[in-house]
């Protein structure tokens, strides 16, 4: 089993800065699924930004939400160099 999400910060460029179980962080980026379905009200950034972690994930308001192991393995891990805008 992956590690789960424990904090999540939603950024201005549709990615999630997520905190895993693991003390890892690493960048999602939901813009692929933005169009596809009940995601498409992913795209008004303020409800984007309404992201929470909820039981391991990130859920929204309305009840989208993504599969822990995806966030963990479409996620890429985040540069210890690199800054967070």
């Amino acid at each position: 089993m992956n590690p789960r999400v424990v904090s999540v910060i939603p950024k201005d460029d549709y990615s999630l800065l997520l905190t895993f179980s693991n003390k890892e962080k690493r960048i999602f980026n939901t813009a692929p699924y933005l169009d596809k379905g009940f995601f498409s009200e992913l795209k008004d950034i303020s409800y984007f930004k309404m992201a929470r972690q909820v039981n391991g994930t990130v859920q929204w308001p309305h009840e989208q939400d993504f599969c822990p192991d995806s966030l963990y393995e479409e996620s890429k891990p985040l540069s210890n160099k690199k800054t967070i805008p």
